[in-house]
């Protein structure tokens, strides 16, 4: 910008570059960070897919003396009460809890975006009638009907999955439905409409594309919460029947060695704990790298 002195004379401002470099620092570190969660998330399932040649020792055959202390000699994470490698436990539970997180959300993310892509697309009676069920089961509280499926069903790993299933799915079908509704009402669908296109071409070139960065933002996040809620059934004894390693049943039954030998129940609470957060990151990163986001 020129500005008058008292002189006469014109001088030019330069314009400085500091502003635009720290917009820049900044829109590449989110990039950075966002990238690095997907890694992290990458790694993790990398991890879970290969738990079995990861774990130094079997996870259910004692290994070591009991009670053996964080780093001894062969026992990264020590062993418990009866000399089992809790490393080798807490690897193989990582696999069950992660694993299992990303097929509820992604049976759950199935199932309800069918509901909320039907309901939104077709409305009358039938979005009514697939709104009324949904809404019979977000009525419910989630984590109780959880509890009541598994248990009426059994401790086990499916019925583990079936139980959360249930609760999952109809969140995703507001949301989808929603987005569906929101979409179906702005112009360019309008027009598309109203030049004669059909419901499925509408549906497949200006619909379906629109949903998937709130689906996949929402499913991303929802995956630690699916941790947790494994971990807090398996906590309360009902997932996998003992002694299969499972990070909440690992942290429930060391709970009385806290005070005496804390590695027991806390190693595997803790991991826990980095699943979500790293989940709960993911979702921020996904959002950040999605088309559009720059």
């Amino acid at each position: 910008m020129s500005t008058l002195t008292a002189g006469g004379d014109f001088s030019v401002e330069q314009p400085g570059p500091r502003r635009g470099g720290l917009v820049r620092w900044r829109l590449t570190g989110a990039r950075w960070a966002g990238w690095s969660a997907v890694g992290l998330v990458a790694a993790l399932t990398l991890v879970a897919l290969l738990a079995p040649l990861l774990a130094p020792h079997s996870p259910i055959q004692p290994s070591g003396a009991p009670y053996l202390p964080v780093g001894s000699s062969g026992h990264l994470f020590g062993t418990d009460n009866i000399g089992r490698d809790i490393f080798s436990r807490v690897v193989l539970g990582i696999r069950t809890s992660w694993l299992m997180a990303l097929v509820v959300v992604a049976v759950g993310l199935l199932i309800g975006g069918a509901v909320g892509v039907v309901a939104g697309a077709l409305g009358g009676w039938i979005d009514s009638a697939l709104m009324r069920i949904t809404d019979m089961f977000l009525a419910l509280p989630a984590t109780l009907v959880a509890v009541a499926v598994a248990a009426a069903m059994g401790d086990g790993l499916f019925n583990t999955f079936l139980a959360i299933t249930v609760v999952w799915w109809p969140y995703y079908a507001r949301i989808v439905r929603g987005e569906i509704r929101s979409l179906a009402a702005r112009p360019h669908v309008e027009a598309a409409r109203m030049a004669g296109a059909g419901r499925l071409r509408i549906m497949r070139t200006h619909l379906l594309p629109g949903i998937y960065p709130t689906a996949l933002v929402t499913a991303s996040l929802d995956v630690g919460a699916v941790v947790t809620t494994l971990a807090s059934l398996s906590f309360i004894g009902l997932g996998q029947s003992a002694p299969a390693p499972e990070l909440g049943a690992d942290t429930s039954r060391g709970m009385p060695e806290l005070l005496a030998h804390w590695w027991i129940p806390v190693l595997p609470g803790l991991a826990v704990l980095l699943l979500s957060l790293v989940a709960n990151l993911t979702g921020d990163a996904v959002r950040n790298l999605l088309p559009g986001r720059k």
